[in-house]
């Protein structure tokens, strides 16, 4: 049975707490740019002007951090972790830089694609490091002040967001990353010691290119599917095909896979990486549709949306260090039944809510099924880190955080769809009303029984988004109990490698 770290951990063993430091701070700039950027989105679309063009802002970011993180897990196994986190941290101070000096939406979109290329590195990796410091009786430690970084960051991006925007300026928002990701790079630079034995690489940059093409072109379909033309999409949705059957091809003949689809043979591996898909899936039905019922169907303010969704993060937290100890005194199974009992309650809540329970009762059903996602995602992360050796752990873990990337954007379309029709059944062509609805400043325009109207459309169509987040936790519950029995972070084979090891003695 595995009891300790590897030798990569042993050797970094020193420098740990700096070690640890760096990777929170690396969590930070990734937890907190998207909710400080959306914040303050408003303010910098009335100075640079061009609202068309508003989804594209985040949309750029997400594209290319998501097709990013595969190929730069990979590469961590192959070059080591410290060189790889510090070209993407540097890629993304040098863009968020830039983004501060942004003159239109164009530029700033462009700029924003690159510091995606750059986060791609940044939050896959400083989890892997983590996986190679600490041995895995400590990694669940360690992941819960990953999640704790993560819970506190949506809280404090929109409050830092809105304080930004209001009382200094815009540019800010991008900058204040700066100090951290210097402090992050050195801090890695300086104690993080790594032996990579030196031998000839052959770097499958076909494979690379050809997973950036495709996934970049799926994930266009799944977030913009509304927007664009559908010959466009059609003809995205071809190029994606063919891309992945090319890469599949590829992958299969090449002697260092960009994508090393062994790992998928790993029983563990595949129930986890299945897992965290669901999981992005799941994060949606709060992340994009909760603010939509508390705003739309309560009549509540923006503030106590964020205030509701914040309840969801921080519990999200302590599902965290729950996983941890259920993990450490039983199994990975344990841990997941546990996150999936808490999730069908916390979707049962969000089922039976409705505006006359009050703000208290949604917020607290988020916070249940934040406190099960919490419960789960961390136990597929640790199951997956554990299972393999340090040559393999970069790109198991960016393949596993990269698939509830591809959740999200996947949940987001299928319940977006949901939504859509459940308010179009209902109510034709009331996309303009929802709008003046949901908008503080003009909701007092609508008339109060065409308001009423409008109200009761967004929670029953709310309430189908939740019917299929139940089922979602449903699926959870039952692949936990797929999960090999009786296997811990202390409990647990050494991992066999698949390939030749990238570190020395």
């Amino acid at each position: 049975m595995q009891q300790s770290g590897d030798q990569q951990g042993d050797a970094a063993s020193k420098g740990r707490g700096y070690i640890l430091t760096a990777c929170l701070f690396a969590q930070f700039m990734a937890a907190v740019e998207s909710t400080i950027v959306g914040t303050a989105m408003p303010t910098i679309v009335a100075d640079l002007g061009g609202f068309h063009l508003f989804s594209w802002v985040f949309a750029s970011y997400l594209l290319a951090q998501a097709v990013s993180t595969p190929v730069y897990g990979r590469l961590a196994d192959v070059y080591g972790r410290k060189r790889v986190f510090i070209f993407g941290a540097a890629l993304f101070l040098a863009a968020s830089t830039a983004c501060g000096f942004a003159w239109g939406m164009v530029p700033l979109i462009v700029l924003r694609t690159i510091q995606g290329f750059g986060s791609g590195a940044i939050q896959p990796i400083a989890w892997t490091i983590l996986g190679d410091v600490y041995p895995p009786r400590e990694r669940t430690m360690v992941q819960s002040y990953l999640s704790t970084v993560f819970g506190t960051s949506a809280i404090i991006g929109p409050l830092l967001g809105g304080f930004i925007v209001q009382q200094l300026s815009w540019p800010l928002v991008f900058w204040i990353n700066i100090p951290v990701s210097i402090a992050a790079m050195i801090m890695l630079a300086v104690f993080l010691k790594e032996r990579i034995a030196p031998r000839r690489h052959d770097i499958d940059y076909v494979g690379a290119f050809l997973l950036m093409i495709g996934i970049g072109a799926l994930m266009v379909v799944l977030v913009q599917a509304r927007s664009l033309d559908r010959g466009l999409l059609i003809g995205l949705g071809v190029i994606a095909i063919c891309a992945l059957a090319a890469l599949g091809w590829q992958e299969a003949r090449t002697r260092e896979p960009i994508v090393p689809y062994k790992l998928w043979r790993v029983p563990i591996i595949l129930l986890a990486n299945i897992g965290s898909f669901a999981i992005g899936a799941l994060m949606m039905s709060n992340g994009a549709f909760l603010p939509t019922y508390v705003q739309g169907a309560m009549g509540a303010s923006p503030a106590v949306a964020g205030l509701a969704l914040g309840a969801s993060s921080i519990l999200w937290t302590f599902g965290t260090f729950g996983a941890g100890r259920v993990m450490l005194r039983l199994s990975y199974r344990a841990a997941a039944i546990w996150g999936g009992v808490i999730m069908i309650v916390g979707a049962a809540m969000l089922l039976t809510a409705s505006p006359q329970y009050g703000v208290f009762w949604v917020s607290f059903a988020a916070a249940v099924l934040g406190l099960g996602m919490g419960f789960s995602n961390t136990t597929f992360v640790i199951a997956t880190q554990t299972s393999v050796g340090w040559s393999e752990r970069g790109a198991a873990t960016s393949a596993n955080m990269f698939l509830r990337t591809v959740g999200q954007s996947v949940g987001t379309a299928i319940f977006g769809a949901v939504f859509n029709l459940g308010v179009g059944g209902r109510i034709a062509g009331a996309d303009e009303e929802i709008n003046r609805l949901l908008e503080p400043a003009t909701r007092a325009s609508v008339d109060a029984a065409e308001a009423m109207r409008l109200s009761e459309a967004i929670a029953a169509a709310i309430h189908n988004v939740y019917l299929m987040a139940g089922v979602l936790a449903l699926g959870l519950f039952a692949l936990a109990f797929r999960l090999p029995v009786g296997l811990s972070p202390v409990r647990q084979p050494a991992p066999q490698p698949r390939s030749r090891p990238a570190t020395g003695d």
